[in-house]
């Protein structure tokens, strides 16, 4: 019955739109109709004709479509409406700050509403559009007129008042700033928001949860676990990495939700228009504006994956990512898209703006950030839209947001991405890569991801879309797949035995030709068509870019799964944004990680389920086309102590270095297991400066703190070396061993609870060694006192020991080779929490 009323619904709109001669619109809800009817069918409706009726809708959709084929006839409107619309927008931002009690921004919306009015109503002859422009003019000017009262009371009363000034939009055909926006990200804004004390909390910005709100807000089930304020050093990371490819983008604030979105004059991004694909310069004919486009705009009206369509830009996951993201809204009732948008009403929709600018928040970057663009749009010789769009010509959700996501990575000439990152950047969800194909050290395994996936999808827990890599011709052809593309996936099914994936091409068209395709007859029996509510034969007629599949088709010509991980799965997260300098320790990781960021991850219990997303700021769109900073996350049991030797201890949890973003780590802890870890960040080659976010979800609270540096008293040996005179070997050639240069250390403290720390380097083909012997101590009682310690198996090239509890006092450092007779360097360093000193005796 459901379907059946759907149909009536959608029928009605189309029937309507068709009469307004809106064919664009009308196709979409004929379409939607039809597949309503279908599902119908299928679920056992007895309603006569029902499969003509239906196929009734394809036909006529099918001649709209062709009759408007992806086209925007231009619409002409009259100069004095369109000022009505911009005085009625007007007119309710005025209100709302009215209820606000911010008098004065009201009242300059008032007397704006008025102005324009006015100068509309001069210039009409049209009796009813005079009548509309005089009576929203009475209504601004009677507000206006309390406005200014309560201004005078409160100025009277002996309260300062002090507003901003406002934004003014810039006129069209002014020139932007230098270089298409600010050359220098201003210190003073991004400081500002992240110190005011709406931006206090790390929670407030550095997390959008699962309903598009903060975690800090109220009812949300996220809860910070640590430290909820910022650090110079985080707040100067967020500043250096607001500026992406020359432009600001300061973190978003509650506030930006009631920005200044209305004005008298048409609003144009100060920034300049975007710089087109080379596919885009070939067909470009003009940007369009909204009301240019469509009798009646609207921002959303129906959420729905069918309608998003992808063009000629180069952004097939972006737009999976919005399909994904549309399928979730429409089905969990949830905003995860919509909620980014804004203007909003009050019931948190968002909505057409006359006056022509929009805000979208995105996660760019380790927090929320704020994008501003205006409703221009590029179009084609053919009246065609060369920007990605939805099939109801009336709603530009799809048009905005790829607009805005654009905007960020540099402009429509897009280098291309993975889903992983987008939708990221549109929800937060936690991105996480499987590779359908797995490797020598983790093999894939088909079962446990189909399990998982035919779970948790069905439950609302994760996004997934599918990339293919890359595909012969003779395989993209015999296939109906594109190589190295995105498809979103819709459904997944275990049905008769047969485990099935529901995907949509971007394009909105060019679907798989194997198996459970809509041309195999063979496959899709009676009973199957029924349980999937699915009829092949009237696919066929219409090929919308959505398709069945099944999963061994997957995993043979499919490369990657791309899922987004719900964070309301979790009810703790915290993080921390860093810098980690270039020439900080040896270029690669293999044989000393100490100098890398090191952090302490402390669980208040086992028995919990642990995420840490590590994920690298990036600024410049040649960065994000060419990523060459290949990145991972490794995780110890040392107790959260420092780890020095990247397989001593071996990592609890190692990893592939990628060259994305993101990188996620996830760990189970079962009862009774360890609750303190260390965590280290490594990199394949360490040779530029990366900022970077680690954020970490848990199901109990926990702490996440950087390791310190506890040693401020270093002395080094750098001219070192083993001679044929005093290359003596270790301790097991004792004829030759006495020969081994020494060192005395003398530590200058007044107590026992010092640390030291010795390090040897040296040539990588000798297996190198150390012994520290105790010549006196201060404190000879002290129950810490140790004759001899050795820096334990001798290793190729590198060693280190650190020690705790170290009485002060005066010991010798002997470094050696393993066997006697091995001439070469050495770089030997101590360090210490303590004043020391250091001199060679031998």
């Amino acid at each position: 019955a459901q379907f059946e009323r759907d149909a009536v619904e959608f029928a009605s709109r189309a029937v309507k739109f068709d009469l307004e001669g809106n064919p664009g619109p009308a196709a979409y809800y004929y379409r939607e109709a039809a597949q309503a009817l279908q599902s119908a069918m299928l679920s056992g409706s007895q309603v006569a004709c029902i499969s003509d009726k239906a196929n009734e809708y394809l036909k006529r959709a099918e001649e709209l479509v062709k009759l408007t084929s992806s086209t925007h006839l231009p619409v002409t409107s009259n100069a004095q409406q369109l000022q009505l619309d911009r005085a009625k927008f007007l007119l309710s931002q005025a209100l709302d700050e009215d209820e606000r009690d911010n008098y004065q921004d009201a009242l300059e919306l008032y007397t704006q509403a008025v102005e324009l009015c006015l100068q509309a109503r001069a210039a009409t002859d049209d009796k009813t559009l005079h009548e509309k422009l005089t009576s929203i003019a009475s209504q601004g000017l009677e507000r206006a007129e309390c406005m200014k009262v309560k201004l005078a009371s409160s100025c009277g009363s002996g309260s300062t008042i002090i507003h901003p000034a406002p934004s003014a939009p810039m006129l069209e055909g002014a020139r932007p700033p230098p270089g298409g926006g600010s050359s220098k990200a201003s210190s003073t804004s991004v400081t500002t928001r992240l110190s005011s004390e709406s931006a206090a909390t790390s929670s407030s910005l550095s997390y959008p949860g699962p309903d598009g709100e903060h975690v800090g807000d109220i009812g949300n089930k996220l809860l910070v676990s640590g430290n909820e304020g910022y650090t110079r050093e985080e707040i100067d990371v967020l500043r250096k990495t607001s500026l992406i490819n020359g432009r600001e983008y300061v973190p978003f604030l509650e506030t930006d939700k009631r920005d200044r979105f209305a004005f008298k004059l048409p609003f144009c991004d100060p920034n300049g228009k975007l710089s087109l694909s080379p596919k885009q310069r070939a067909s470009f004919s003009h940007w369009a504006r909204l009301e240019e486009l469509s009798h009646d705009p609207k921002i959303i009206e129906v959420v729905d994956c069918f309608s998003i369509r992808q063009t000629i830009v180069s952004d097939c996951s972006f737009v999976a990512s919005l399909a994904v993201s549309g399928l979730y809204e429409k089905r969990f009732k949830k905003k995860i898209i919509t909620s980014i948008i804004f203007p909003q009403n009050r019931q948190g929709q968002p909505v057409y703006n006359p006056c022509g600018k929009y805000t979208v928040k995105l996660n760019i970057n380790g927090v929320p950030r704020k994008v501003v663009i205006d409703d221009y749009l590029p179009m084609g010789k053919n009246s065609e839209m060369l920007c990605s769009y939805s099939n109801n010509k009336n709603e530009f959700w799809v048009s905005l947001l790829e607009k805005a996501y654009m905007k960020v990575m540099g402009g429509y000439d897009f280098p291309g991405s993975n889903s992983n990152i987008d939708l990221h950047a549109l929800t937060g969800w936690i991105p996480e890569r499987v590779s359908l194909h797995g490797n020598a050290d983790t093999p894939f395994d088909a079962d446990a991801l189909f399990n998982k996936l035919l779970d948790r999808h069905q439950r609302g827990d994760v996004l997934v879309t599918l990339a293919t890599g890359e595909l012969s011709e003779a395989d993209a052809e015999r296939s109906g797949l594109v190589p190295s593309h995105a498809y979103a996936m819709l459904d997944v099914r275990q049905v008769q035995g047969r485990r099935l994936f529901l995907l949509k091409n971007p394009w909105s068209h060019l679907r798989w030709k194997g198996r459970y395709s809509e041309r195999d007859t063979t496959s899709w029996t009676p009973a199957l068509a029924q349980a999937l509510r699915y009829d092949p034969r009237n696919a066929a007629m219409f090929d919308n870019g959505v398709f069945w599949i099944d999963y061994d088709s997957v995993c043979h010509f499919f490369d990657v799964a791309y899922l987004n991980w719900n964070p309301g799965l979790f009810q703790y997260t915290y993080c921390t944004h860093r810098t980690w300098t270039a020439g900080t320790g040896p270029v690669k990781d293999l044989y000393n990680i100490g100098e890398n960021p090191q952090f302490t991850l402390e669980l208040s219990r086992s028995g919990c389920a642990v995420w840490i997303l590590l994920t690298r700021h990036i600024t410049d769109r040649e960065d994000f086309a060419n990523n060459r900073e290949y990145i991972c996350l490794l995780v110890y049991k040392n107790n959260g102590r420092k780890v020095y030797l990247p397989f001593d201890p071996p990592p609890y949890k190692d990893g592939v270095r990628i060259n994305s973003p993101h990188y996620l780590c996830k760990m189970v802890v079962p009862q009774g297991g360890e609750t303190r870890y260390t965590l280290v960040m490594s990199q394949y080659e360490k040779n530029n400066t990366i900022h970077y976010t680690l954020r970490a979800y848990s199901s109990c609270p926990f702490q996440l703190a950087p390791i310190k540096n506890p040693y401020k008293h270093v002395r080094e040996e750098k001219h070192g070396a083993w001679t044929k005179e005093t290359a003596g070997g270790c301790g097991n050639h004792p004829e030759t061993y006495g020969r081994n240069p020494v060192y005395q250390v003398t530590l200058q403290s007044s107590h026992d609870q010092n640390q030291m720390l010795v390090s040897l380097k040296g040539p990588k083909q000798y297996q190198i060694g150390f012994d520290i012997v105790t010549v006196t101590v201060n404190n000879p009682s002290c129950s810490d006192f140790f004759a001899r310690k050795g820096s334990g198996t001798f290793k190729s090239g590198f060693t280190v020991l650190e020690l705790e509890r170290v009485p002060a006092g005066v010991y010798n450092v002997i470094p050696s080779t393993f066997k006697p007779f091995q001439e070469g360097p050495f770089f030997l360093t101590v360090s210490a929490t303590c004043p020391l000193k250091m001199s060679r005796i031998q």
